[in-house]
């Protein structure tokens, strides 16, 4: 299974993008789904994750701006960001964790937010 994360680009302050991340083949038996970033000189950390159950967590510094959301059908996941800032710029990883705790990373995605 691969993890392919798009999406992303050049936005001004205030703006919004949708980071998209699918996935290919099968078998891995896919539970949680996240979005981590990782800004320059920055320890990458987790944005949002979501569970094959629905169950949803987002980092403190994104709550009320971004949205995850999933289609466990395509084994798809998507994060919908509004209200950007210039902190926000960092490259965006998707993330998959299936149900032996066993960790997909796909490429990363950059988010450039101009103040």
């Amino acid at each position: 299974v691969q993890l392919q994360a798009s999406g992303g680009g050049v936005v001004q302050a205030g703006g919004s993008l949708r980071l998209s991340c699918t996935s290919s083949g099968s078998g891995f038996g896919i539970n949680i789904m996240g979005w981590y970033r990782q800004a320059p000189g920055k320890q990458r950390e987790a944005v949002a994750t979501i569970s094959n159950s629905g169950t949803i967590n987002y980092a403190d510094s994104v709550k009320g701006r971004f949205t995850i959301s999933r289609n466990n059908t395509k084994n798809a996941a998507y994060l919908q960001m509004n209200s950007l800032k210039p902190e926000d710029t960092a490259v965006y990883y998707c993330n998959a964790r299936n149900y032996f705790s066993q960790l997909l990373w796909g490429q990363g995605t950059l988010v450039t937010v101009s103040s």
